[in-house]
């Protein structure tokens, strides 16, 4: 009899144990982190199609995007991209000969330099924000994003201006495939 009620008390602890850890991993995954696998190649050579990725869902409700961020969002396709912002609120961009410029001033993009290499003419076509989103800055409580593979990406030059409340979250860390495994800038 005792050790029928230890049995009851063993499964009891350890079904117990099992729904915290699942409770804890979908609250993990709802409001924290989530995966995410990259799907295309609009940031190549940055991001590979098949990398997958950890999103971290809560770094702007603590801080503001920055310029260069990679981000997750959901598109107006219903699908999520990722993209990097370029544009923050209340700036102007323009691209002239491959050329980024913010407010006016040129911004080095190093995370193109190796790509840009074995490009024959121009990587990024020439265009103003005022072209794009017929408006002369990003407005407030949005971002202007492109990918990395400026010559085949869905991005800000075509679907517009990304609201932030659109935006799932940043995400820098490759978990997957293991060899390519780390931080990407």
């Amino acid at each position: 009899m005792e050790t029928e009620v230890k049995k009851k008390n063993e499964v009891w602890e350890w079904s117990k144990a099992l729904l915290i850890a699942f409770g804890l991993a979908a609250i993990i995954r709802i409001f924290l982190f989530t995966p995410i696998v990259v799907d295309g190649e609009s940031m190549m050579p940055t991001l590979e199609h098949g990398d997958r990725m950890i999103v971290n869902k809560i770094g702007y409700n603590i801080g503001a995007p920055e310029r260069f961020d990679i981000i997750v969002f959901h598109a107006p396709e219903a699908k999520d991209y990722i993209k990097r912002i370029i544009g923050l609120p209340g700036d102007h961009v323009a691209y002239e000969d491959d050329q980024l410029y913010i407010n006016g001033e040129p911004v080095d993009e190093p995370y193109l330099d190796d790509y840009k290499e074995g490009i024959n003419g121009t990587f990024t076509e020439d265009f103003t924000l005022e072209e794009k989103i017929n408006a002369g800055t990003v407005p407030e409580g949005t971002v202007f994003v492109m990918g990395d593979n400026r010559r085949h990406s869905k991005d800000s030059r075509i679907i517009g201006v990304v609201p932030m409340e659109e935006v799932v979250g940043s995400t820098s860390f490759v978990f997957w495939p293991f060899e390519e495994a780390g931080i990407v800038k």
